[in-house]
């Protein structure tokens, strides 16, 4: 892990922020660099400066595009370019840290700026036009070996941001390989500090780690080290082989990791409410959850997922270890039958229609949602009968 190639680098093709990042004096920093050095694919690109926030502000607009300060207070201008948006950070050093936020001064130091990210890994930057990479910690090494190192001392950066120990074994899921003792014995022992977050930000970083790629020996051993006894103490070694198994089964059926399902996995049934509420899932997400635990019933996986959508269904069978391989590129049918059809029969406009639809409905998909011409006939029985 040399340079980075300028032609083949993920904004070669992006002259006009290649031009911009020359203006502006900056480098391409953290994840888009590190991804690049990895051959994964880049999502956002950031840029770091020593120019202040002002004459980040001036320059962008000089150059023909719309400055937008999404976070001036800490440094950070959004530059608007065609062909997306990228974000630039002046240089920073930490003030002050409690746990949960930074106060920060502005520098023109790039390795004060380095020292303050977390991991080595994410302390690389790169030369907009060269591809010349800048490293002052060891992150090319680290990254080599798979190794997901803190950047000074473990413990201490923790007590900066307690979201690291999430983070930590997060990187650790997706790029680790051999695992960082000093890292793990930090994290292990400061484990408490997570019941000061919000427990928004540790559902955002527990959802994205369920979904890399190691993320089963990883949550086995966040369990063994009793990471998430503070605040999510129903995820156990139960929870870690459930999710061991279901993790398999997607592998089986080919179907891709979902965050919700895995945790449903995790958590015992009885517990979905509430840990969703305690993490302030969305509705659609806790509803979810509550939902992936609920079985899959004695109907048949197509009436499932008729009845609660496909997603849904595959949930509920990938974690009773049913076959989902019929419903799984399934679109779900539409009653071929109106309330209005059932009031022509002479069925008087009210309730009663409602409940002759239910009834038709159900006759419906347990003969396997016949045709429309089988549905007229179930309709004439039910008007029949009524």
């Amino acid at each position: 892990m040399g340079g980075l190639n300028p032609a083949t680098a993920p904004w070669a093709e992006r002259a006009e922020l290649i031009a911009l990042a020359q203006r502006l004096e900056a480098r391409f920093v953290g994840g888009a660099v590190r991804d690049s050095l990895l051959g994964h694919a880049v999502a956002d690109i950031d840029l770091a400066t020593p120019l202040s926030p002002e004459t980040v502000i001036e320059r962008v607009r000089d150059s023909g595009f719309k400055p937008v300060p999404t976070g001036i207070a800490h440094g950070t201008v959004t530059a608007v370019l065609p062909d997306g948006p990228v974000e630039v950070t002046t240089l920073r050093r930490d003030v002050s840290t409690d746990g949960r936020h930074a106060v920060v001064a502005f520098t023109d130091d790039w390795r004060e700026d380095a020292a303050r990210r977390d991991f080595t890994m994410n302390a690389l930057y790169a030369d907009p036009a060269s591809g010349e990479l800048f490293d002052y910690f060891g992150g090319l090494d680290d990254l080599k070996a798979g190794r997901v190192r803190f950047i000074g001392d473990p413990l201490q950066r923790i007590a900066e941001d307690h979201l690291r120990i999430l983070r930590f074994f997060r990187f650790h899921a997706r790029f680790g390989q051999a695992v960082d003792e000093a890292g793990l014995e930090a994290c292990t022992r400061r484990a408490n500090d997570l019941m000061a977050l919000s427990r928004e930000r540790i559902a955002a970083e527990l959802l994205k780690l369920l979904v890399a790629a190691r993320a089963v020996p990883v949550i086995a051993l966040m369990v063994e080290r009793g990471i998430f006894r503070a605040v999510i103490p129903e995820i156990d070694a139960e929870g870690a082989a459930r999710l061991a198994v279901l993790v398999e089964r997607e592998g089986t059926a080919g179907v891709a990791p979902d965050a919700i399902r895995r945790l449903a996995a995790l958590l015992p049934p009885q517990a979905a409410e509430a840990v969703g509420a305690r993490l302030k899932l969305s509705n659609l997400d806790r509803k979810r959850l509550i939902a992936a635990t609920a079985g899959p019933g004695d109907e048949g996986p197509h009436a499932l997922a008729y009845r609660v959508g496909v997603a849904g269904a595959v949930d509920r069978l990938l974690l009773a270890g049913e076959p989902v391989d019929a419903i799984r590129d399934w679109t779900p049918p539409t009653l071929p039958l109106t309330g209005g059809a059932l009031v022509a029969r002479g069925i008087g406009k009210g309730p009663e229609v409602a409940r002759l639809l239910r009834q038709v409905e159900s006759r419906w998909i347990a003969e396997g949602f016949p045709d429309a011409a089988r549905v007229g006939e179930l309709a004439d029985a039910a008007v029949a009968q009524a």
